[in-house]
Parts: C-alpha cells; structure tokens; sequence
C-alpha cells in the first residue's frame, strides 16, 4: 500500500466545514480484500462523571467515505451518509482494490471543540483479518495531522473596490 495523498487544514474554525481525503494505491501484486481506514481521533474522552457516555466529539462527521446511497432510503436517518461505514469503531471500508488500482476516503466533517489535536489515521487490507496494508518499506500504512481549531471563524469583510469577500486571519486560540 502507498499513501499517495493526505489532506486535512490544519487551521480550522468552529462551525467552518472542513474536509479529510485520503488516496491509497494498491501497490501489492494481488487485490486487497476490502481497503479499509480507521481514525481514531474525531473524538474526545470527557472525565465529567456522571456522563451516559464519555465520547465526545471534536468534529461532527456530515459525510464519510463512500457512495450515497440512491435513490436516498426512505426511513429516519440513524447514522451519516456515505456508504464505506463499517460495525468497527472509527473505521470505513471501500470493498475490493485490485492491484495498481487507487481508492480514495473523503470526510465532512465540522470541528465544534476548539483547541490542538492530533489526528491519527491507519490504512488496512481487510477488517477482521490477518491481512494488513504495508507500506513498500515493510512498515505500517499510517499517519497523523496536527490540527488547531479556533473557537471562533476568521472575520470576513467585503472588499468595496471588487465586492468579494475576503478572508482575514484566525483568531488567537484558547
């Protein structure tokens, strides 16, 4: 396995939808059985005790990796869009990737904890198997981003000379 792209902002805001890709090119000699990404750090533990549950976001996911469903399910939607989710924890599976072939992961997501976090992903070659993604050099298909989240989003105004909006910078973190 290659990662041939990872992509997440490393500055991001409250409330400002931010997106996570991830390319992955098979670069074995045989298909990988179900190519599959688990990130382990979308959440949070909170010690407030007393909690029903301790998990909290840090970012809401809007969409994962995969094809929505069409025509869209008639029912109440009880888990988000995207159809590479899988019954693991933090993990979405794409299905089969024949040799040399390319598959890409991409996330919605939209921060609503301000503060520094790491982010760490791992690629895989299966779920519950003893196939496991390698990179050429024998070590693990894997990797972090390091990301800050402002509590606010940068302030915007409109340029009077061409009437676009232009950003202006992050605010100081917490």
């Amino acid at each position: 396995m290659k990662v041939l792209h990872a992509s997440f902002p490393s500055t991001q805001a409250v409330a400002r939808p931010a997106s996570m890709v991830l390319q992955v090119r098979n670069t074995g000699s045989r298909a990988v059985r179900n190519v599959a990404v688990t990130v382990d750090s979308f959440n949070y533990i909170e010690k407030f005790p007393d909690l029903a549950a301790n998990k909290r976001p840090i970012w809401a996911i809007e969409q994962g990796p995969g094809a929505i469903a069409r025509p869209p399910v008639e029912t109440q939607e009880v888990s988000i869009p995207g159809g590479g989710q899988t019954a693991y924890l933090n993990t979405w599976a794409l299905g089969r990737l024949a040799a040399g072939r390319t598959a890409t992961f991409a996330w919605k997501v939209v921060p609503v904890k301000p503060g520094t976090y790491t982010v760490h992903f791992a690629v895989d070659a299966g779920l519950a198997s003893k196939a496991k993604a390698r990179l050429a050099s024998g070590g693990a298909a894997s990797g972090s981003f390091t990301v800050k989240i402002a509590g606010a989003p940068p302030t915007t105004h409109v340029d009077p000379n061409t009437g676009r909006i232009t950003a202006g910078t992050y605010p100081a973190g917490p």
